[in-house]
């Protein structure tokens, strides 16, 4: 048998997976029944928590080079600007990204797959999966290859990230419960002129006509996003970018030079029942579907990647029980699910119809958004809850502790004193325990026992500001997220954490 990884679907979930399972030490194969990666996306968004997990590969500083800080968002309702939200200083002081950042997806993509490409893994272009059967201990692919013929593949694990239309999905007869919106989207990438500042976000809204445009990559280029409302949209399979709706976009004041790509799309909310079947696992629009609001799609799907990817090795170099595995739907599932609540209320507030709505939307919610969004805790709210930073894992039956204000499954919070970043430390995959304050022999001993790094920091008073505890120890999965907040550390109560669920951690 084959000791490795079927990954189904090359698309950023899929990479990402591939990518921190080989860093891991964790053989895959990753097929893709397309040519190449895509042309053309629509996610844009790489959020502050995606950046920060990225560091364990060393590329985040080369997406962010590669991308667009935004650092505003504009609202213009009517033709007129009524509000400037900045994103410049909301995440300040609580993520070394403080900023939203446009990437889009196909350049994204072609970047993972050079990464991937770099750590001796080739995507398997046109390959097909048809079937699988999971059998003891392992489980059984059928695929197709680009010459049309068949091959049987053996793994111990298969992971759909074959998008909302998964075969996997299918093929596992998972339930896919949700809807589908009656508004038909657009996408389109532009060059064009006029718009100030160009360098920020901006949301134009007209009655019933709504426009986005983020600036990215060299000057002149930007991403639209719309709805094609009325008459056009019952018939969408024709549709061109001229035949949207081109009020909001005219009423910016810009002038479109030239039109490099357009597409149109419905969108789905759906959250399938379960995240894991056996030994086969789904993750990113396979598992979960919601629309474009805030740009959360494509990071979640990353953060199932990487939530999985730990476990995997962990389960797969016998430092873990098979049942570790199933905190993989507990965390992931009831995150996506609160996801998918939320751009489902953002996104109907956007698009309902009527004089009313339109009167809501284009003439009180600006103003609202401005005034709200200058109260520093609601800017803070607003910033941790779209950037992902504020997802927790409390709950989760690997969640243990508490010591200040950190919880077990909670993210770390980051800090920097004296130029020290506590985050550095955390680039690369691995358990780690972090102590702010001093760390006995003991606690020294069973660290190197264990093969765990231990890192101190000299105890400042910003660490407590951050809700950190002196002398507490955090222990912390290969995620980095908190797995054990101890209070008064020991060696018992940490082999106590270790032993209750099953964690075998060795030189």
């Amino acid at each position: 048998m084959d000791d490795k990884v079927l990954i189904v679907g090359a698309g950023p979930t899929g990479l990402v997976l591939a990518l921190w399972l080989t860093a891991q030490g964790v053989q895959v194969r990753i097929i893709d029944r397309s040519t190449g990666p895509g042309e053309t996306s629509r996610a844009m968004a790489v959020q502050a928590r995606t950046l920060e997990l990225y560091r364990q590969l060393d590329i985040a500083d080369s997406v962010v080079a590669a991308g667009h800080k935004d650092l505003a968002m504009n609202f213009w309702a009517g033709g007129k600007k009524r509000a400037n939200l900045s994103l410049g200083d909301a995440g300040e002081g609580m993520t070394p990204y403080p900023f939203l950042l446009v990437y889009p997806q196909d350049q994204h993509e072609r970047f993972l797959i050079e990464s991937l490409t770099a750590a001796g893994v080739t995507v398997e272009r046109q390959t097909e999966l048809l079937s699988f059967e999971e059998k003891a201990g392992h489980v059984v692919a059928r695929l197709r290859k680009p010459d049309r013929s068949e091959e049987t593949c053996t793994s111990r694990y298969i992971a759909g990230c074959d998008g909302a239309r998964s075969q996997v999905r299918k093929q596992l007869d998972g339930s896919f419960e949700g809807g589908t919106y009656k508004q038909i989207f657009y996408v389109a990438d532009v060059s064009l002129t006029g718009l100030e500042p160009a360098s920020e976000a901006h949301i134009a809204l007209d009655g019933s006509d709504f426009v986005m445009v983020l600036p990215y990559g060299d000057s002149g280029q930007f991403r639209l996003i719309g709805t094609v409302r009325d008459e056009r949209a019952e018939h969408a399979e024709t549709l061109t970018f001229e035949d949207v709706s081109h009020e909001a976009i005219t009423k910016l004041g810009v002038d479109i030079t030239q039109v490099h790509w357009f597409s149109h799309y419905r969108v789905h909310h759906r959250v399938t029942d379960s995240f894991r079947h056996g030994r086969a696992f789904l993750l990113g629009d396979a598992a979960h579907v919601h629309s474009p609001a805030g740009g959360q799609g494509m990071n979640t799907g990353i953060g199932d990647a990487i939530n999985l990817a730990w476990k995997l090795a962990a389960v797969m170099h016998n430092h873990a029980p098979d049942a570790l595995l199933d905190t993989f739907d507990a965390e992931r599932r009831t995150f996506a699910q609160k996801v998918v609540d939320t751009t489902d209320r953002l996104f109907t507030f956007a698009t309902a119809q009527g004089s009313f709505a339109n009167f809501v939307r284009t003439h009180i919610f600006p103003t609202v958004a401005s005034l709200a969004y200058g109260v520093d805790h609601i800017r803070v709210f607003m910033f941790r809850t779209v950037s992902q930073i504020m997802l927790t894992y409390q709950g989760s039956l690997i969640s243990q502790g508490e010591a200040g204000e950190v919880k077990g499954g909670d993210r770390l919070p980051w800090v920097v004193v004296d130029g020290i970043d506590n985050y550095a430390p955390l680039s690369r995959i691995g358990w780690q325990l972090q102590v702010y304050g001093s760390a006995s022999q003991a606690l020294q001993t069973w660290c190197e026992r264990h093969a765990i790094t231990l890192r101190t920091f000299v105890w400042n008073a910003t660490y407590k500001n951050a809700g950190l505890a002196q002398d507490a120890a955090y222990l912390l999965r290969p995620d980095t997220y908190v797995a054990f907040a101890c209070r008064e550390p020991s060696p018992t109560a940490l082999d106590s954490y270790l032993s209750e669920h099953g964690f075998a951690l060795r030189k």
